[in-house]
């Protein structure tokens, strides 16, 4: 499977493979009296092919997470097909669609609700897959497409590779996952550069890996080091290899968006308002998430503040019609397992903007009422009545 935060491009959503992990699938595992042992956790000098091949070979179950259809995570079990007649799981995201080699091959479903899973989904998922896992050792049936279909083929003898495998107990701190926890809990600390050594290592472990580019560029532009402008500047430096001129990923858009947007806060150059305008517009566009889309109508509005005549009530038009669509989405989201989300005070917050920029008085104090009591930390309203002071200058002047 995919670690991190990935891109399902087909709805344009942001799944958050960790959360898979963590609270279904190493749950269900260890419940079922299995060690539980994904990539990022093995121990290794190298590369991390032979290990994994190793696994793939020996490990008494294989589950294959095919969510956002994962390159990597469809070659190793096309390895694992290959190699072992049965014991292997497949699961995915309710959205994800078959490709057609696997159409007859059962794959089991769960509710994704974008950077969370709910913690109803999560019990549920984890009693199915643990049964699952229970069953195909108790009872192993042909369940690779390969041993189906050529009957005669034999499977290979595990004696001629390594008899055991190591079991990972977590404690080693070079290990990928353990870098990228320390760089995580460094970045909600505010610690910025020492996320940014942090996600650096991770990339270098895992250099195709575009979400560590995507948190190093993050940690780098927070930490203003050595000054803000040479911080923005290096980040954006770190985003051109993700191609970000012609890039369809919302995450790289967003972040594009952000530096930007932070760009010409600095330097007041209306370039870098133009093109954080376009990177927030095609995040929005294709990802339809309400960050990307208060944050461009936002700008439409600041832009709409410095040009004239037609260009400045296109600007101001176009903004409210985006606002429009961003309620949409807030409502949308607040109707389906709201109380599970772990960004509720963000969808409330960014509903309270929206409200507030179309001049909906009633509907934005109640909205506002919402997001006060939903917030977690008081930087949380300090941000957001922040940006609510910004708006309502360019508003009223």
């Amino acid at each position: 499977m995919g670690y991190g935060e990935k891109v399902d491009y087909p709805t344009g959503r942001l799944l958050n493979m960790d959360a898979t992990y963590f609270n279904v699938i190493k749950q269900a595992v260890e419940a079922a009296g299995l060690h539980c042992v994904r990539a990022d956790e093995l121990i290794h000098s190298g590369t991390i092919d032979v290990p994994m091949y190793e696994y793939l070979l020996k490990a008494d179950v294989v589950i294959a997470d095919l969510s956002t259809y994962n390159a990597n995570a469809l070659y190793e079990l096309g390895v694992r097909h290959a190699l072992k007649p049965h014991t292997t799981l497949l699961i995915a995201e309710s959205k994800f669609q078959n490709p057609f080699d696997l159409g007859h091959t059962v794959i089991r479903r769960y509710e994704h609700l974008g950077k969370d899973i709910g913690y109803s989904e999560a019990t549920r998922f984890q009693k199915e897959l643990k049964e699952a896992i229970q069953e195909i050792l108790k009872n192993p049936q042909i369940d690779s497409p390969v041993y189906t279909y050529l009957k005669d083929l034999k499977g290979f003898e595990e004696s001629r590779v390594v008899q055991e495998l190591p079991i990972p107990d977590g404690s080693d701190l070079q290990t990928l996952n353990k870098i990228v926890e320390r760089g995580q809990k460094a970045l909600d600390e505010g610690e910025f550069l020492r996320a940014k050594e942090l996600f650096g290592m991770a990339g270098e472990m895992d250099p195709q890996n575009s979400f560590f580019v995507q948190r190093r560029v993050l940690a780098t532009y927070k930490s203003k080091s050595p000054t803000a402008v040479e911080a923005l500047r290096e980040a954006w430096s770190m985003l051109e290899p993700l191609d970000v001129q012609r890039s369809a990923d919302p995450e790289t858009l967003g972040l594009a968006g952000a530096v930007q947007k932070r760009l010409w806060e600095e330097l007041h150059e209306i370039g870098y308002l133009d093109r954080a305008i376009g990177y927030y517009e095609r995040g929005f566009y294709i990802k339809r998430d309400y960050y990307n889309g208060i944050n461009f109508a936002f700008l439409l509005n600041v832009r709409g503040r410095i040009v004239t005549g037609d260009d400045r009530i296109a600007d101001q038009v176009l903004a409210n019609r985006v606002r429009k669509q961003v309620v949409e989405i807030c409502q949308e989201l607040m109707r389906s397992d709201f109380d599970q989300r772990s960004d509720q005070y963000w969808i409330l917050a960014t509903l309270e903007e929206a409200y507030f920029g179309l001049q909906q008085e009633a509907e934005y104090l109640e909205a506002k009422q919402r997001a006060e009591q939903a917030a977690n930390q008081a930087w949380e309203r300090t941000s957001t009545e922040e940006q609510l002071e910004k708006l309502r200058a360019l508003l009223e002047g």
